[in-house]
């Protein structure tokens, strides 16, 4: 048997090839998984345009200088086992390569998730590491998987950034906006449902003009603003900046314009040409630019309520805000899928190209596809 993944040059996202190789041995205590479906948005962009800063191309190394494969998050199942404690045939969600299959070595299992224990992950942060059972997995619903690829990682973001922003009061900026920039992407308005429910917050959401009527739609914006738009908005008004775009051009206008800005918090890269420009914003005036780590969060507050009680917090949150995008008479978000691997390359490209349309979510295999 073979397996196939998609190859990204490090030093330019816009070049991928497919690369098809003999699988591996398992040796004991491994599992192969045949990887079903995976979702691609601008997270994963992000992962790519942070590769080496964050240690992403780490997770699956290809063993090609300059080459690395982005991760995402899907589903599969198990397809052989040298493990006594996963059957062949399980189902599982977590973080793959973009592949046909991966290898994983299951440790510190649960009745609800495992670890993989590979010697080259031990030392990368633990949430990208669990891979959840399917069977009890509260989040799990068969008729939602393509949903939850698409929107489970990155609404755990969102949920965490709200929750990591009323944990530090806002930073003086209640009563006061938060400006969300790249507004129609997919943790950006995941971020714009939940502060939507706080008292005394304006969700300001910016974007480009194309996108300014489809993030309007979506109710969960007290105002959006094309990014031309910016002047709009008072100079002195109390606010704080949640940059999903990595737009240095952007970031430098927000600072520079806005003199009662509390706190400047970097999410994520969506905008990859725009990347090198952005710095590390030590020159910038207010506030100094700060990167958002979701797990420092998670790992916070688990601490202080307790895995239980941050689970059940957060499944609360998760079938609140999926009832609402998958709402039939307006949903946000329809999954497109495309299958094999020229359908992947195209597929990525519209990503990273970031024309894509944001109703519009992809679900990508590189596996023979099962019946849906």
């Amino acid at each position: 048997m073979s397996t196939t993944d998609l190859l990204i040059r490090k030093d330019d996202l816009s070049s991928t090839r497919l690369r098809t190789s003999e699988d591996q041995r398992l040796a004991d205590g491994q599992i192969r998984v045949r990887i079903d479906s995976f979702a691609l948005t601008s997270n994963n962009i992000t992962y790519a345009a942070f590769g080496d800063a964050m240690n992403y191309w780490q997770f699956f190394p290809t063993g090609e200088e300059g080459w690395g494969t982005i991760p995402v998050w899907g589903f599969g199942a198990v397809v052989h086992s040298l493990h006594p404690g996963v059957a062949v045939g399980e189902r599982l969600y977590g973080y793959f390569p973009m592949a046909s299959s991966a290898v994983l070595t299951p440790e510190r299992l649960s009745p609800e998730r495992f670890t993989d224990g590979a010697a080259h992950r031990a030392a990368l942060p633990a949430v990208y590491n669990q891979y959840f059972r399917c069977r009890s997995d509260p989040l799990y619903t068969t008729d939602t998987e393509d949903i939850q690829a698409l929107l489970r990682p990155l609404f755990i973001t969102s949920w965490l950034i709200d929750d990591f922003l009323e944990d530090n009061d806002f930073f003086g900026a209640r009563p006061g906006a938060m400006l969300l920039s790249s507004a129609s992407s997919k943790t950006a308005y995941g971020t714009a449902f939940q502060l939507a429910q706080r008292e005394g917050i304006e969700v300001i959401g910016l974007t480009s003009a194309a996108n300014k009527a489809f993030c309007e739609s979506l109710g969960c914006y007290s105002r959006v603003l094309a990014y031309e738009e910016l002047g709009q908005l008072p100079a002195d008004k109390p606010c704080v900046y949640v940059d999903f775009a990595g737009n240095g051009a952007l970031r430098r206008a927000i600072h520079t314009r806005f003199t009662n800005l509390k706190h400047s918090a970097s999410i994520g890269g969506t905008h990859v040409d725009q990347l090198a420009a952005s710095g590390s914003g030590k020159d910038l005036p207010g506030p100094r630019a700060t990167l958002f780590f979701a797990p420092a969060q998670i790992k916070k507050r688990t601490s202080e309520w307790g895995a239980e009680a941050f689970g059940q917090r957060m499944v609360q949150a998760w079938h609140a805000f999926i009832a609402r995008v998958t709402d039939a008479k307006a949903p946000w978000l329809r999954a497109e899928h495309h299958d094999g691997g020229a359908e992947v390359q195209v597929a990525y490209a519209e990503v990273l190209s970031g024309r894509g349309d944001p109703r519009v979510g992809y679900v990508l295999s590189l596996s023979a596809p099962p019946s849906r």
